[in-house]
């Protein structure tokens, strides 16, 4: 039994294309149907849901007639601006079959980078929920470019948990869950009934997508249960073909992979810190500073910076890494790259007299930065 389901009051829910879509030829009614009667005994149990459902862009191309996934990011986003009244329209009323609201939230990654906007998308999220509106989460692909997205919405869902401190991320697929190898090749593989979230041998085991209908293959599903187990989330990565696959994970019952947090969950700023997709520029490292950010999570000073690549303003996002490229921390930084790169390998003493002004005496502050794990 898997006591910490049974306790479990919030839960984030993710569904995959290829589970509300008849091959992507539109949406499949009865699939929305189910999903919406399996959450809604969920909420008679007493638990908080948000949903985050794909779907939009197949359901476009049904709509427009397309037959195959457009390359050109305009007819994607034309398609999702079509199929998303579809999608939300299939849910409002089989939602309200149950005597359930919902409420149509499009987020892009922008919404989450900026700190003002990720509060206030809190806030909504947490307001609706105490008003036992169901919320409906996608992605707003209408909107979004490459600097912008998130890719996949496995991501956006876990960091949707970290948004609202869920308890419970579920992730369903058109796979059975996490296997030791693949299944398709091999009848022995083994289904890796529980880990823990962000163990690196998990994304060797990982394989492509199985479906060509969505975007997130097992390894966004892997990085997305490390991502979710920042705030303290279990993940559970299960079939959406099992039969009322929700409340059975309510009740206990051992279906898919589950990926436990294996550290205390990070303080909520740290959170967002560690969740900004995008990154300005890199700061590379000596060893000497790498020890001191990994052992003491001090903050960065110059002196230990050897490198900086890319142009970044004050207070944007900045990678740091060793001399391998291997990320060490990532954070917000003081001053602007170009001066940065005027700093590198000096003192702090020297501030001053190298810029004619200080605003901080270190780079990154340690308030303001997130160290990787080993």
């Amino acid at each position: 039994m898997r006591n910490r389901l049974i306790n479990a009051r919030r839960w984030v829910i993710k569904v995959g294309s290829s589970l509300v879509t008849a091959d992507g030829a539109g949406l499949d009614l009865d699939a929305t149907a189910a999903w919406a009667r399996q959450i809604a005994e969920l909420n008679a149990a007493d638990c908080e849901v948000v949903l985050v459902s794909s779907g939009s862009i197949a359901e476009g191309m049904s709509r427009l007639g397309w037959h195959k996934r457009p390359d050109a990011v305009h007819e994607l986003q034309a398609a999702a601006a079509v199929g998303q009244m579809g999608l939300v329209q299939a849910y409002e009323s089989h939602f309200r079959e149950h005597s359930i609201q919902t409420a149509q939230i499009l987020l892009t990654h922008a919404d989450l980078a900026n700190r003002q906007r990720y509060l206030n998308a809190r806030s909504t999220l947490t307001t609706l929920i105490s008003l036992g509106v169901t919320p409906i989460i996608n992605e707003n692909d209408t909107v979004t470019t490459d600097e912008i997205r998130f890719g996949d919405n496995d991501t956006l869902s876990a960091l949707v948990a970290n948004l609202i401190d869920a308890d419970t991320l579920v992730i369903l697929t058109d796979q059975q869950g996490l296997f030791d190898c693949d299944p398709r090749k091999n009848p022995h593989a083994r289904l890796i009934e529980r880990a823990t979230a962000g163990d690196p041998a998990l994304l060797a085991m990982a394989g492509p997508s199985g479906s060509h209908i969505g975007s997130g293959g097992m390894s966004t599903k892997l990085t997305a249960a490390e991502r979710a187990a920042r705030s303290g989330t279990t993940t559970i990565i299960a079939s959406g073909r099992e039969q009322n696959v929700l409340p059975r994970l309510k009740r206990g019952e051992a279906i898919g992979t589950m990926l436990t947090a294996g550290h205390a969950p990070m303080l909520a700023r740290k959170q967002w810190l560690a969740n900004q997709l995008k990154a300005r520029g890199t700061l590379t490292l000596d060893e000497g500073a790498c020890r001191v950010l990994r052992e003491r999570g001090s903050s960065l000073l110059a002196v230990g910076v050897t490198d900086v690549t890319g142009e970044f303003m004050r207070g944007e996002l900045v990678r740091c890494v060793d001399s391998e490229g291997k990320e060490v921390a990532r954070g917000l930084t003081n001053y602007h790259g170009s001066e940065v790169r005027k700093l590198m390998g000096q003192p702090s003493s020297r501030i001053a007299e190298i810029l004619g002004y200080v605003d901080q005496p270190e780079l990154i502050n340690r308030d303001n930065m997130v160290v990787q794990a080993g």
